[in-house]
Formats: structure tokens, C-alpha cells, sequence
């Protein structure tokens, strides 16, 4: 076999190691492996089925909504007393004004907000801050036939006016992931409406670290057309093939883990409640799976300069408020190298990277999140909004 140089030394060794045995024994023994990893796997799947936890109704208002986008107002919220933050108890005072938070169009945007002690969303409300969740929910009669510029330039931009005049001027934007992306493009396109940007985990050269995102996107392209016609819109389930075949070993890996955890444990809680919401994503419109999955992964068309929304060429170059890019180091989603890219394009005069040693969820929801991320944003945020 073609071993890494790395690996050669401890290749060798299991090769002798293997010398010793005859086939009918190494094949027995790679049964009993393979039995007893699936055994696992199963186990953990069923517990998961079977688990109690159910995530509760929102206890947030809903302040604005436009066919199936709606705003999520964190800034009247309470929280029990050890719920929460360490710093925050009690009732938020929401002085410290308005933050728009801007998820991704393909998962659900409560993973800001996942449960009471990990959520970035009450962290922002117990500092302070009123946080505006924007929830894309599902794509609807009005979205049917949406693209990325009805999207960013109709109902986000909508959304970040009508937030603006609400809370009295322009606000800090946080984006997540695709939401990053939109988030910034929005930015470009009502730069007075927006006074700082925070991106986290978002991606912009999809082909910085390597062809492995493309050769995925384009192997699956030239089914598209056909699954567009019959579904009229890309499902959820093909798209958790897409992003588990980005490590197709961390499914099993993590319900094997999670068959070893005490079901009543919180640990085993904050498991299940983060894999419902990855089981509950949100159906791209045919357009926008056009547009990202070949426009995007295929093409690389934001980092050749080539993409546009409502005829605005989408440039990081052009942003012109202080802008603070998270780039956690351990990201299998969005590679390190394509976050990058995005940091290089902006104003130098202007920009701050932050590099967690966290991954693409962990980043938002680990039990570190706090001190990986969510800290180092709000320190930013205090510091580019003195005077």
C-alpha cells in the first residue's frame, strides 16, 4: 500500500506484526473488530431514538416577519438562576444596543441559540446586548422560487432596515457560516445600515485547501437537474450526504461515543439536543442550490471575483466598517484556508482575525465555546464600539 511517509515506521512494524499470524486468524479477527464496531453503532443510534429530550417552545418573541423569515428579539429575556452565563443572571438590560445574528440558509438557525447554557444568542442578551436572531425557516409558497438575491437583497436587507429604524441607527452584524456570506454581501449593499461585521467559520475560496469540496460538488452535479425537476427543491436528506461525505467515519464515531455516555447525564443531553438540530435542516430552493453547490464549490466564482448580488460586485475589499473574522483551526466544513481567504481580501485598516483551536460546531455549542469564541467576539465588539 501507498502508506504516508508519516506512517511508514509503524506500517512496517504492523506488517511483521501481521507475519506472525495466518489469514484464517487476521480474518477472524477483523470479524469480531467489524461486529462489535457495528454493535456499537447500533446501540448508540437506538439510545439516541429513544432519548427523553425534546427541545422546548421558544420563549422569545417574534418582533418582525416576512413570509417564512421571522426575528427573534433576545433582548427581553430572562434566564433562571445557574442557567445561562457566569456573568449573566437574572434580567438582560439590553443597554448596549441592537446585534443582528445571521445563520446559514441550510440549517436551522437555533444553533445560536441550541439550549439555555449553550447559546451565543442569551450569552450577547446577558452582557448587555439585544440580540436579533433573523430564522430563515423553511422555504414557503413566498421563497418557492427565490435565489441568492432575493435572499440578501429582498429579505435581508429588508429585515436590516426595518431593524435599523427600530433600534435607531446602524447595528453590528454576525454572521455564521453561509450566513457570513450573506451577511457580508447585505453589508456591501447597505454599508451606512451596518457598524461592524463579526464573520464566523465563513467560507469564501473554495478551493484554498484543496479539490476535495469540488470534486464532491461536481461528482454530484450532474445529477442535480434531474433531482431539481422531480423535488423542485434540494432535500434535506441529500444534503447530509453531502456534508457527512466531507468525513464519512465521524457519523459512527459519534454514535459509538455517545452508546458509551449515562443517557441522564448532561452530557449525553447537549448530544441529543445538537443532533436533532443537525437532522433538522431546511430544503435549499432550486435556485440557490444551483448557485451555491456549482456557482459555489464548483465554479469558485466568490473568490474569482465573479459573483454579484442585484448587479453589486461582492468584494470583501469594498466593506467598510471593522470587520472581526473567526477562523477556528480545527474546521472540517469551512477549511481554515478558505475563512483565510476571505480575511486577505479585507482592508487591512480594518480587519482582526480570531483563531479558536475549536471546529465548525464546537466553535458555537462545545462545552469551550465560551472561552474559544463567544468571549473573544463580545471583547471585540466592546472594543471597535468605544467612542
Amino acid at each position: 500500500m501507498p502508506w504516508k511517509p508519516d506512517l511508514m515506521m509503524a506500517a512496517e512494524s504492523l506488517r511483521q506484526e501481521m507475519a506472525h499470524h495466518s489469514n484464517d486468524v487476521m480474518g477472524q479477527a477483523i470479524d469480531r473488530a467489524a461486529f462489535a464496531q457495528h454493535s456499537a453503532l447500533h446501540d448508540g443510534i437506538r439510545r439516541y431514538q429513544a432519548h427523553p429530550y425534546q427541545r422546548g417552545a421558544d420563549d422569545v418573541p417574534v418582533i418582525w416577519q416576512e413570509g417564512a423569515t421571522r426575528i427573534l428579539d433576545y433582548g427581553t429575556i430572562t434566564a433562571p438562576d445557574g442557567e445561562g452565563t457566569k456573568q449573566g443572571q437574572g434580567q438582560p438590560r439590553a443597554d448596549k444596543g441592537a446585534v443582528l445574528l445571521v445563520p446559514s440558509l441550510v440549517n436551522r438557525g437555533y444553533i445560536l441559540d441550541l439550549n439555555k447554557k449553550r447559546s451565543f444568542a442569551r450569552f450577547l442578551a446577558h452582557q448587555g446586548y439585544r440580540p436579533l436572531l433573523l430564522d430563515w425557516g423553511y422555504p414557503g409558497p413566498a421563497e418557492r422560487d427565490f435565489g441568492l438575491d432575493d435572499f440578501i437583497a429582498g429579505r435581508l436587507v429588508m429585515a436590516l432596515q426595518d431593524m435599523a429604524e427600530q433600534t435607531g441607527g446602524p447595528l453590528p452584524v454576525v454572521g455564521y457560516c453561509m450566513g457570513g456570506v450573506l451577511a457580508m454581501a447585505a453589508c456591501l449593499l447597505e454599508p451606512a445600515l451596518v457598524s461592524r461585521l463579526i464573520l464566523l467559520a465563513t467560507p469564501w475560496d473554495f478551493m484554498a485547501a484543496g479539490p476535495t469540496q469540488a470534486r464532491i460538488a461536481a461528482a454530484f452535479a450532474p445529477t442535480l437537474p434531474h433531482m431539481l425537476s422531480v423535488h423542485d427543491e434540494l432535500p434535506v436528506d441529500v444534503l447530509q450526504t453531502l456534508f457527512s461525505s466531507l468525513d464519512p467515519f465521524m457519523i459512527g464515531e459519534k454514535f459509538r461515543r455517545f452508546a458509551a455516555m449515562d443517557p441522564s447525564s448532561s452530557r449525553a443531553e447537549d448530544f441529543v439536543a445538537l443532533e436533532d438540530w443537525l437532522n433538522d435542516g431546511v430544503p435549499l430552493t432550486r435556485t440557490v442550490a444551483i448557485d451555491c453547490l456549482i456557482g459555489w464549490y464548483v465554479e469558485n466564482r466568490p473568490a474569482c471575483g465573479q459573483w454579484a448580488i442585484d448587479g453589486v460586485k461582492i468584494d470583501p475589499a469594498g466593506i467598510a466598517c471593522p470587520t472581526l473574522v473567526v477562523i477556528p483551526e480545527n474546521d472540517r466544513i469551512v477549511p481554515p484556508e478558505s475563512a483565510l481567504a476571505l480575511f486577505d481580501g479585507l482592508a487591512p485598516s480594518l480587519r482582526t482575525a480570531h483563531r479558536p483551536s475549536a471546529g465548525h460546531i464546537g466553535m458555537m455549542v462545545g462545552s469551550r465555546a465560551q472561552s474559544s469564541t463567544w468571549q473573544p467576539a463580545l471583547d471585540w465588539l466592546e472594543m471597535t464600539g468605544q467612542g
